[in-house]
C-alpha cells in the first residue's frame, strides 16, 4: 500500500505509421518524469473510428489482438502501467465493445474494462461500431493506490463515479474523444464527480481534430476537494495523487455522507419494473 502515485497524462494517439515509436516516446518522457501510471485516450490505437456511422472489420481485434500487444510491449519497455485501449471482439458472441485495457508494469493486463454509455449523433457513430458494456465499474488494484475506469460519456452519469468511490477508487480514470467547444460542460461534471465520490478524477483527451471531427481540448486533474490541480493540452503533464488527500475528502463534507445504496436500488428496480 503506497500513500502516492504519480500519473502520467499522455494526449496523444498512435494508429499512424510512426505510432509504435511515438508511444514508446510518450512512455519513456513518462517514466522519465516520475510517472508510475501513464494514461492515454479512448481507444488510442484506432483512427476516430466512430467519425463515420461505417464500421470497419479492422477496427476490432480478439482478445489479446495486436493493439493489446502493442500496448502490453511499450509498457514492459517502459516499466511503467499503462491504460490504454482497444474494440475488442468477444470471440463467444462477435460482439465489439470500447474496452480500456490496463497493463502494469511487466505487460499484464490487471484490468478490462467496456464502456457503457455510447452516443449516436454526427462524427460520434458510437452504437454503430460496438455495443455498450454488460459489467459495472470496479478497483484497479496494484498500482499502489486503488483506481477505477470511466470511458468518455460513462463519465456523465455519475453513479458509475459514485459507485467506485464507494467501492474505494481512490481515483477516477477517463480516457476520452470530445470537442474542443463542449469542454466546458465536461469540466462541470469532473468537478462535480470528484466532490461527490471524494475521489481524484483524471481525463485525458485525443488531441486533435480527425476524419472532420473537432475533437480536442484539455487533459485534467481534479481533486477530491474539488480543485482543478491541472488543465492542459500539453502531450504529456504529470499528477501526483496522494491518500491522506482522500482520506480528508471522505471525512468532510460531502465526502462522509452515505451513498444509501440500497434506498436507490430500490428506486431503480421499481422504475426497471415498470
Amino acid at each position: 500500500m503506497n500513500d502516492t502515485l504519480t500519473v502520467a497524462l499522455v494526449s496523444d494517439v498512435f494508429f499512424t505509421a510512426d505510432g509504435p515509436a511515438r508511444l514508446r516516446e510518450r512512455l519513456r518522457a513518462a517514466k522519465d518524469g516520475g510517472a508510475e501510471l501513464a494514461v492515454l485516450p479512448e481507444i488510442p490505437l484506432n483512427p476516430w473510428s466512430p467519425a463515420t456511422a461505417t464500421a470497419r472489420d479492422e477496427d476490432a481485434e480478439a482478445p489479446e489482438g495486436p493493439r493489446h500487444r502493442e500496448l502490453a510491449a511499450a509498457a514492459r519497455e517502459a516499466g511503467l502501467g499503462v491504460l490504454g485501449g482497444a474494440i475488442v471482439r468477444d470471440p463467444a458472441t462477435g460482439r465489439r465493445h470500447n474496452t480500456a485495457l490496463v497493463f502494469d508494469a511487466r505487460g499484464t493486463l490487471r484490468m478490462a474494462y467496456r464502456k457503457a454509455h455510447l452516443p449516436e449523433e454526427p462524427g460520434f457513430w458510437e452504437t454503430s461500431h460496438y455495443e455498450p458494456g454488460d459489467a459495472p465499474p470496479s478497483i484497479v488494484d496494484g498500482f499502489g493506490l486503488p483506481f477505477g475506469v470511466q470511458i468518455c460519456s460513462d463519465i456523465n452519469r455519475p453513479e458509475g463515479a459514485h459507485l467506485l468511490g464507494a467501492l474505494g477508487a481512490m481515483a477516477i480514470v477517463n480516457p476520452r474523444a470530445t470537442e474542443q467547444a463542449t469542454f466546458a460542460r465536461w469540466r462541470v461534471v469532473f468537478v462535480a464527480n470528484a466532490l461527490t465520490s471524494a475521489a481524484y478524477v483524471l481525463s485525458v483527451n485525443r488531441p486533435a481534430p480527425e476524419q472532420g471531427v473537432p475533437l480536442g481540448g484539455p487533459s485534467i486533474a481534479v481533486a477530491p476537494d474539488g480543485e482543478v490541480l491541472d488543465e492542459t493540452t500539453a502531450p504529456v503533464a504529470f499528477v501526483r495523487l496522494e491518500r491522506r488527500r482522500v482520506e480528508a475528502a471522505r471525512r468532510a463534507y460531502p465526502g462522509y455522507l452515505p451513498m444509501r445504496a440500497d434506498l436507490y436500488a430500490r428506486g431503480w428496480a421499481g422504475l426497471t419494473a415498470k
